[in-house]
């Protein structure tokens, strides 16, 4: 079983249902999409949904997706930066409570937040507070983690910081491992088209993409945009909500059926599907089956509130005959 590291932005997740889009237009967010924020938005937001539930649980995609490699039973390490503050202690009691191995910075800057609101037609929309996670730089990076492990994968939300995903990059290729990404966010990938492309082009051995990142990538349609994303990555992967996934290696196409679902919040799903995909990987499965467990795990999560599966899901999943 191949040993996995995540390198991301440490997060805390609030989710907030809301009724309609009227909060996410006052404040002049991108339905669907990712917007980085300053403390003083991040004020303004979190006092004007003081008064709504919400359900607070660490997150941060990479985060989320080594939360579920561990739960599936393999080895999964976290690199990020962290507060020294209660969301920093309770970020880090998370990872070893479900047998992640932490490897995390300390900062002086507050503990980062991604507040997500999701609408009744159950997308999700982003406002994210890095704090304390933008404060990794590439001379903090510790290259000999690396040699623990035999796949990095890293989230598209890094690309704000160039030459920190660079840094990651680089050492993973120097020390033999695969690296893998996911685009994360459409309107990331917009704004760094250029540099999402160096980054596919020259490091990144596995790409995960949503329809609407590989569309606006490649401009195309997402069988189009998955060959054109195969030209770049030995093996891609576009995802296509309700009618399943694709998967390409070396000119294959594998379609993976999607599983049903009574979708209620969609948070999380693509990082979940991401742990399903590279469990299968590193166990030696094929291309449909390792597909076939992420589409099953997405499922199960968009059927719940939040990043991750109940304690009680886990272990009712029977994944050996999948």
């Amino acid at each position: 079983m191949k040993r996995i590291l995540g390198i991301g932005n440490a997060l805390v997740d609030i989710l907030v249902h809301v009724d309609g889009d009227d909060i996410i237009n006052r404040f002049g967010l991108a339905k669907g999409g990712m917007e980085m924020v300053g403390i003083e938005k991040k004020n303004e937001i979190l006092k004007a949904i003081a008064d709504l539930d919400r359900t607070v649980a660490t997150g941060g995609s990479t985060s989320n997706t080594m939360h579920g490699l561990a739960r599936l039973g393999n080895a999964a390490g976290y690199m990020g930066s962290i507060g020294r503050d209660p969301l920093g202690a309770t970020f880090r009691d998370e990872c070893l409570r479900f047998g992640v191995e932490p490897h995390l910075l300390e900062s002086d800057t507050e503990t980062g937040v991604a507040i997500t609101f999701i609408t009744p037609d159950a997308e999700r929309t982003f406002a994210t507070f890095l704090g304390a996670a933008a404060t990794m730089q590439p001379s903090q990076i510790d290259k000999s983690v690396f040699d623990s492990y035999d796949i990095v994968h890293v989230e598209g939300y890094l690309i704000f910081n160039h030459e920190l995903i660079l840094e990651i990059c680089r050492a993973a290729k120097d020390k033999g491992l695969m690296v893998s990404m996911d685009m994360a966010s459409y309107n990331l990938v917009e704004q760094h088209r250029e540099f999402v492309e160096t980054l596919l082009r020259d490091y990144v051995d596995i790409i995960f993409a949503n329809e609407d990142e590989a569309r606006t990538f490649t401009g195309k349609e997402p069988e189009e945009a998955l060959a054109v994303l195969s030209k770049h990555c030995p093996i891609s992967v576009v995802k296509v909500g309700k009618d399943g996934s694709m998967v390409m290696a070396d000119g294959c196409l594998t379609r993976v059926e999607p599983v049903k679902a009574e979708p209620v919040d969609t948070t999380g799903a693509g990082d979940i599907y991401a742990s399903g995909f590279l469990y299968g990987l590193s166990k030696g499965y094929d291309f449909a089956r390792s597909g076939k467990i992420a589409s099953m795990l997405a499922a199960k999560l968009i059927e719940c509130v939040g990043a991750k599966l109940p304690d009680n899901m886990w272990e009712s999943l029977i994944i050996s005959n999948l």
